[in-house]
């Protein structure tokens, strides 16, 4: 199979060669525009200037030449864009929408949002679930981490943007190329208002995700304002075939809207005004207007993805504007610092709001990567500037916008504060690294950058700092940001490929489960479909398979028991005991064994009240990020930014408890995929992406709702007293919370009762002495013990535990590691016996 990249190649020229049939042209006529060629790089574009012998791209037109006086008439602030694009549309017949969370929870494939095409995809696209409406325009704020580097220099990068989508999904028979593209054409007109002299198209094509289709870029005065895909063909085997539901996919760029028409210096004024004010008073910096005004026209020259030699580029650009280097790098970089600081927290803003982490691991990890690019910035200018403070800077700007922004704000610094913390603790480390690296006289190359930023987080800013106070020069890469999230994106990649054994049942229908409206079905009849060795699949069961983090069914078809239920697409596998006695197409009658269905059910109940009541106590930020489901205990893991208190436990316990005590019914129903998002919004996917056109919600009314597919109660009493047994930090940004529930959380009580009777009788006290006993026990082994012999770093590590407040920690330690406990005590006791003898 070809790659993207070979596909568009391709196809653009396919499409040039008859590009009648592949754009709008008739419009373009209409409007008086003529197809030419670019003297420069080939590309066929189309211009109403008769002397016109370029593209329009920065690179063949010499950059952006719209700063001492833009051509558009209409002058609209970052605010205004969107209010008039709405506007425009929904007057041509679009419908405006809100953005979707930048978290991308409805997808398997993608952390974030990266395109406004994301917010449907694959089941809009696909034209198995319906759009939100059709055809539609929608403000999608995106993410992306390949230009980190860029962002401040070339005065138009950003990894935080919004992407301004027109959609609209159609069969082949309703599809108006015509009419899409005159509406984009008339919002360059009447929108911003430029006249056909100032706008030059470009031909092209686009490919990605399994389609491909033609593509058409405006520009003017060599800034490319947006540009419009034609979604038509699917890449298979055979060959190109034409899609059954053709798709507009049109992206627009807020930001460089906004700074077009305003022709301001760089975009990030015109992005966000009142922030860079506050930055410039803050700082003290002051812009050069003379040397931006000559500088701008040529920053896009040094993107560092598209030269071979940035140092050699940044000569030829200061040529250009006719100061030395050294002065055009001593004016430039510090307002570059300015507004990467003020465009990081803008993009940790809407991440954070909508419930992403920094963490080293997944998407969380570049999020991390942009806060301590911002942090160290701050510190190598030695810059009076508190994030926190600069995100709600940025949410009362886009109040009239994004409201939401303002709701989060807390949580949003609270988060911002822990990773402030991490990032000093990093710091302190670093120096004793560098000295080591330095002492032995080793070059520090990029290799050794990214080893030291992905193993210990050590910026490559901290180093170049670190350095220069031994008398060292150290030389960051200018791409070194790109280079780490991309690593880190192939590392991704790797750990997530697995092979995946599969049976032969093409040809046999999905199964119809029988478990989804009542957990109490446990009897059934079925007719037996296919026998594969000791693997059977019947018509209908109600048997749960393992799925969602919830433990599968056992049971017997015609009294023959099965041991483990899994699902392959969409038929339910039963795993026999042994070889069935009966035949494929017999009818059988199936029973589950309810106890263990039971416990199953209150645990994966239990799962969503822990859920939120977690959310509750800490944030609107957790969500889950896992969970499992046994009839001993579960577990749920959820994203958090530090390890929880026993206070922040205990509120989670009672928050859960009350839940359950409001007996509160559970309704379990399906929903059109398109209903549910619409009704319930994108946090309904809090165990993941869930597949299909159709959505089982499972609502806890006026408390949680969720797309789940598990066994569940009938109402919150049913699940009996939830008992949290521990809690651990199981990767940066996830904590683990371990609990059972009805008949399992009794028998946990029961375990923990045993176990404090068995240390009363080890301390010889009483069951409410244990731990103030435990406390002295371990003060007189301190005494007499410790302090007369070696203790190996084993026995610290389990004794350390009872350092502080020990009575007050006993009981938790009871608890969560009875058997450490028991042990740990039973040695005290038999070293300070013997010690007293």
């Amino acid at each position: 199979m070809p790659t993207d990249k070979e596909i568009k190649k391709d196809f653009k020229k396919k499409a040039s060669a008859d590009p009648d049939k592949y754009y709008a042209t008739s419009v373009l006529k209409e409007e008086g525009f003529e197809r030419k060629q670019c003297s420069n790089c080939g590309t066929s574009f189309w211009t109403v200037n008769p002397d016109q012998d370029h593209c329009g791209d920065p690179a063949c037109s010499g950059g952006f030449r719209f700063f001492e006086g833009t051509p558009a008439k209409n002058k609209l602030d970052y605010i205004e864009v969107w209010k008039r694009f709405s506007q425009l549309f929904k007057k041509w017949g679009y419908t405006p929408i809100e953005r979707y969370p930048v978290v991308a929870r409805w997808r398997d494939d993608a952390d974030f949002v990266q395109a406004s095409i994301y917010d449907f995809q694959p089941y809009v696209v696909s034209g198995e679930v319906k759009p939100p409406a059709n055809p539609l325009v929608v403000p999608q704020f995106c993410l992306r981490f390949n230009d980190i580097d860029n962002v401040g220099i070339t005065g138009a990068h950003y990894t935080g943007f919004v992407m301004i989508g027109q959609h609209t999904f159609v069969p082949p028979e309703e599809w108006n190329q015509a009419k899409y593209f005159r509406d984009i054409h008339n919002w360059l007109k009447q929108g911003i208002g430029l006249p056909n002299k100032e706008i030059t198209f470009h031909e092209d094509a686009w490919a990605g995700g399994g389609n491909f289709g033609p593509c058409m870029e405006f520009f003017s005065r060599g800034l490319e304002l947006g540009n419009q895909v034609y979604m038509m063909y699917e890449v298979t085997p055979s060959g190109p075939k034409e899609l059954n539901l053709k798709v507009l996919d049109m992206g627009m760029g807020h930001e460089r809207n906004a700074w077009f028409t305003l022709g301001k210096s760089t975009s990030y004024e015109t992005t966000f005004p009142t922030v860079c004010k506050k930055l410039y008073n803050a700082t003290g910096i002051k812009v050069d207007n003379d040397i931006m005004k000559r500088f701008l026209p040529y920053s896009s020259y040094l993107n560092v993805d598209e030269v071979e030699d940035i140092n050699k580029t940044w000569q030829e650009v200061a040529g250009k504007v006719g100061v030395d280097v050294k002065e055009l790098r001593d004016k430039i970089l510090p307002l570059a610092a300015l507004y990467s600081i003020g465009e990081h927290t803008r993009s940790l803003l809407f991440a954070l709001s909508d419930g992403a982490l920094p963490s080293n691991v997944g998407g969380g990890y570049n999020l991390r990567v942009i806060l301590r690019r911002a942090l160290s910035l701050i510190d190598r200018h030695d810059w009076n500037i508190y994030l926190p403070e600069v995100a709600r800077w940025h949410a009362d700007y886009l109040k009239p916008l994004f409201p939401e922004l303002s709701e989060n704000l807390d949580a949003v610094e609270n988060i911002l504060d822990v990773e402030k913390n991490k990032y000093e603790a990093t710091k302190q480390k670093t120096n004793s690294i560098v000295k080591g690296i330095i002492e032995k006289d080793e070059k520090i190359e990029e290799k050794k950058f990214l080893e030291l930023y992905d193993s210990q987080g050590i910026s490559p800013e901290i180093i170049r700092e670190e350095a220069k106070k031994l008398g060292k020069r150290v030389d960051v890469p200018e791409d070194f940001y790109a280079n780490v999230a991309e690593l880190h994106q192939r590392k991704e990649q790797e750990h997530a490929t697995e092979k995946e054994e599969k049976l032969p049942l093409e040809g046999i229908p999905d199964t119809v489960a029988l478990y989804h409206d009542d957990y109490c079905c446990i009897e059934f009849e079925a007719v037996v479909l296919k026998i594969i060795g000791n693997n059977v699949v019947l018509d209908q069961t109600a048997a749960y398979p393992t799925s969602g983090g919830q433990l599968h069914d056992r049971g017997t078809l015609n009294g023959e028991r099965f041991i483990d239920v899994f699902k392959q697409g969409g038929r339910i596998v039963h795993v026999m005991e042994n070889n069935p006695s009966f035949s494929e197409g017999d009818h059988v009658k199936g029973e589950i064994e309810f106890e263990s269905r039971k416990q199953l059910s209150q645990h994966h109940t239990a799962t969503h009240i822990v859920n939120v009541a977690a959310r509750r106590v800490l944030g609107k930020h957790v969500n889950q990020a896992g969970a499992k489901k046994t009839e001993e205990k579960a577990h749920l893991d959820i994203t958090h930014y530090q390890s929880l208190t026993d206070e922040e436990l205990k509120m989670i316990e009672d928050g859960a408890n009350k839940i359950v005590k409001e007996n509160l019914p559970i309704r379990k129903f399906f929903l059109p995929r398109e209903e549910a998002e619409k009704k319930y919004g994108m946090a309904i996917y809090q165990g993941g992406a869930v597949p299909g056109k159709m959505i089982r919600v499972v609502e806890i009314p006026e408390v949680d709702v969720e797309a789940c597919g598990g066994t569940h109660l009938n109402n919150t009493g049913e699940t009996g007293e939830i008992k949290i047994i521990k809690t651990n930090k199981i990767q940066d940004g996830i904590v683990r919370i371990t609990f059972v529930s009805g008949k399992a959380a009794k028998k946990e009580e029961k375990e923990e009762e045993q176990i404090v009777e068995q240390a009363a009788a080890i301390l010889g006290c009483d069951i409410d002495q244990v731990p103030c006993r435990a406390e002295e026990l371990f003060k007189l082994w301190k005494k007499v013990v410790k302090k007369k012999k070696k203790v190996d770093s084993t026995e610290l590590c389990r004794t350390d535990r009872f350092e502080g407040d020990i009575a007050a920690k006993t009981a938790d330690i009871l608890r969560t590691q009875p058997e450490n406990i028991i042990k740990t005590l039973t040695r005290f006791r038999k070293e300070v016996d013997e010690a007293s003898k």
